[in-house]
């Protein structure tokens, strides 16, 4: 199988800037969000639709990204 329906964007999640990729496989949509910096995947999640499982991911990763901390670097 093949990714079809692949969707790419850049969010802001709790202060942080994200990418927020998806993707469809067969009947399932997947989604994925990483940090927009580093690149670093924060969290992935699935659904029988595109928006399901965009916010089953940007839920989650709001979450996450809420309870991390910042330091200054002064």
């Amino acid at each position: 199988m093949k990714p079809e329906e692949q969707s790419c964007q850049q969010l802001e999640l709790a202060g942080w800037p994200v990418i927020v990729e998806s993707y469809r496989l067969g009947d399932v949509y997947h989604c994925t969000i990483s940090n927009a910096d580093p690149g670093s995947r924060i969290t992935r999640a699935d659904g029988s639709t595109r928006s399901q499982a965009e916010h089953r991911a940007i839920e989650r990763a709001t979450r996450y990204l809420g309870r991390t901390r910042r330091f200054s670097t002064r």
